[in-house]
Order: structure tokens, then C-alpha cells, then sequence
């Protein structure tokens, strides 16, 4: 990649605090937006702004901009456009989503989440199965390989199983879990598998007829998006459920996942930020190749980054050590501050981190 054009196109880059660029290392947050992106929002809203109305001028450009915006998710995803919905963000797709998929679950039936997630995909499956009478298992983190095993949650299923929970990437250490794996084991057994790819999408290549998943969720404000969140749904698991919904609500996918009037200007600018991803590979015809690179640029940086750390006293690294199965993404504590007291200080040099 073409560094110097890629920050050009990101005017957050420019902010300076204490006389010195700002580091925008709040990736577990979310991300800065290229100009694109907040041109795409202005544009709509200044003049394409409607509903999605057939009849006049501004209702059709809407129309067929959330068209033209999920075709892009589609190839995004690899999936078709239909198994692709819109949302508030993940936790509010994930909270619908589990009120469908619990529906059809019987008393003394049993779900798998892990003690690595996001509390997001982990709180919405507890208060469904509460409600149920539905038996939950937690797959722990292993703390010698910084993940949570396949083997691990292969332990849990059983034949009355009806979910596995699990995230791609962590979004506090940055280890991948292979999930493609226990997608396998999990419908050996009969059950579902709801991946959540919110820390994933920003760095890695997402294939979900390579992971073989049944639900997959993300948000796009991780990837240079506006706060919008993005549902797939198998066509094959599509038709078995029946969404909460109003009944103005379409019947089919994906109208019947989308609850409400969707936030079109950040639909719009999400598009705006999948046509920057793509931008990174130019002579490519895929998402592949822009990955690839943000990956190359991205172990470079980690690199460095743990390198660097291990010459800094009093500051313990949490996770893996590599830049091999990983996310960008780093834990540390130190003994002499709290961890707030470390973001509080880092942030006063310009240094933006989460704690």
C-alpha cells in the first residue's frame, strides 16, 4: 500500500495534541473515517434524503443506494445480497437475532458461549436461554495458548446443543479463535453457529462459505464506517425462523431482519467505506487482495510494536507474543498504574487507547 496516500485520505491524522500527531491505537473502539466516507453521509442527507419511497425522486435514489450498498456486502461477505441486513449495530442485531433463534428452542435444550467474547454475544444468548429454560456452557480461555480451543468447545457439545456463540477475533488480545472448525463440530451435533466478526472485519478477510456459519455479525464504524451494524443470515437457516418484526415488515430476507426505518446516511457512508477497502487493491476484482495488504502493513506494525514493548520495564504484555493468529490488537498492565491511570496519562501525550 501507498502510506502516504492512505493517511492523506483520513483527516483525523492531522489532530495534534502536545505538539505531537495524535495515535489513534482506540481500534477496540471503533475507527476514524476517511473523507470519502463523510462525503458519502453529506451527500445523502443534503440530497437524497427519504424514505424508501417508490413514487418520487428522493424515495427511489434510497432505494437503490441500500441496493447498490448490500450488492457491495454481498461480495463483501461472500454470500448473496438477500442473506445480508441492516441494523443498529452488532449488540442490537445480536438481541433481535436471539429472540428469533431462541424461539425455537426447548426446555432442557443447551447453548455454547465463550469466556473470550465480546459481552455483547454473550449477554443476549444467557437472558434468551434464562427465558427458555435452556442450559449454558461457557468454553473457557486458555491462558497458555491465548484462545479458546476447538477442542474446548468440542467438549461441551452435546446432541441436544443448539447454539455455539463465538467470536473470530478478540477484541482485548487479538487472538483468532478457528472458528471454521468448530462450525464443523457444531453441526455434527445439529446446532447453529452465530459468528461475531466485529474485531475481525477491520484486518482480516471474511469468507463465510469458507467458515461455513449460519450467522455472522459485524459493525462497520470497526472498519471506517459510519455506526451501522450488518447481519448475515444463511438461506438455509433463513426460512426456519420467524424474526420479530412489525407487520408493515417484508415476509422475506432480508426486509424481515430490518426493524424500523434503517439509518440510511451511514448505510450510505458504509458503502462509501467498502468502496475505500477495495481502493487498497485496485487491480484486484475482490476484497482478497485488499486484506492481504492490510495484513502485510499490519504484522509490520505489531512487530514493531511488540519489539518495542519488551524493552519497556514494568509493563506485562497479555497474549500472544507473535503476530502469527492475531489481530493487531495488544493487552498491557504495568504495577505502577491502573489501567485508567495509564490511558488517562497515554492519552495526555496524544496516545488514544482503551481501558
Amino acid at each position: 500500500m501507498n502510506l502516504d496516500q492512505v493517511r492523506s485520505q483520513f483527516p483525523a491524522l492531522s489532530r495534534m495534541i502536545a505538539g505531537q500527531t495524535v495515535a489513534y491505537f482506540d481500534g477496540p473502539g471503533g475507527s476514524q473515517v476517511p473523507k470519502s466516507v463523510s462525503d458519502a453521509v453529506a451527500d445523502h442527507l443534503l440530497n437524497h434524503n427519504a424514505n424508501l419511497g417508490p413514487n418520487f425522486a428522493t424515495g427511489q435514489e434510497t432505494i437503490a443506494m441500500v441496493g447498490r450498498v448490500r450488492d457491495k456486502l454481498a461480495a463483501f461477505f461472500n454470500c448473496e445480497a438477500n442473506e445480508v441486513s441492516f441494523g443498529q449495530n452488532m449488540t442490537s442485531l445480536t438481541m433481535a437475532a436471539s429472540r428469533a433463534i431462541a424461539s425455537t428452542w426447548q426446555e432442557d435444550d443447551h447453548i455454547i458461549v465463550t469466556e473470550m467474547d465480546h459481552e455483547a454475544n454473550i449477554s443476549p444468548w444467557v437472558l434468551a436461554a434464562r427465558d427458555r429454560g435452556v442450559q449454558v456452557d461457557i468454553a473457557r480461555y486458555n491462558n497458555n495458548s491465548h484462545t479458546v480451543d476447538v477442542s474446548e468447545v468440542e467438549s461441551l457439545l452435546r446432541s441436544n446443543t443448539r447454539l455455539v456463540a463465538v467470536t473470530m477475533s478478540s477484541n482485548i488480545t487479538g487472538s483468532h479463535v478457528d472458528v471454521e472448525a468448530i462450525a464443523r463440530s457444531a453441526h455434527e451435533v445439529g446446532a447453529l453457529i452465530y459468528i461475531d466478526a466485529t474485531h475481525h472485519a477491520p484486518h482480516h478477510y471474511i469468507d463465510v462459505q469458507q467458515l461455513g456459519c449460519d450467522f455472522l455479525v459485524c459493525s462497520g464504524y470497526k472498519f471506517f464506517s459510519p455506526h451501522v451494524g450488518v447481519l448475515y443470515t444463511s438461506s438455509a437457516v433463513n426460512d426456519k425462523l420467524e424474526p420479530y418484526k412489525i407487520a408493515p415488515a417484508t415476509d422475506t430476507a432480508p426486509g424481515r431482519w430490518e426493524t424500523g426505518t434503517q439509518n440510511f446516511s451511514a448505510i450510505a457512508g458504509l458503502g462509501a467505506s467498502l468502496d475505500y477497502l477495495r481502493s487498497l487493491a485496485p487491480e484486484s476484482d475482490g476484497f482478497a487482495s485488499s486484506y492481504q495488504a492490510i495484513e502485510e502493513t499490519e504484522k509490520t506494525l505489531s512487530q514493531q510494536l511488540l519489539d518495542g514493548i519488551s524493552q519497556i520495564k514494568n509493563v506485562t504484555l497479555h497474549g500472544k507474543l507473535s503476530v502469527v493468529n492475531r489481530s493487531p490488537t495488544f493487552a498491557l498492565t504495568s504495577p505502577s498504574a491502573t489501567p485508567e491511570e495509564m490511558a488517562i496519562q497515554l492519552a495526555a501525550e496524544g496516545i488514544f487507547v482503551w481501558n
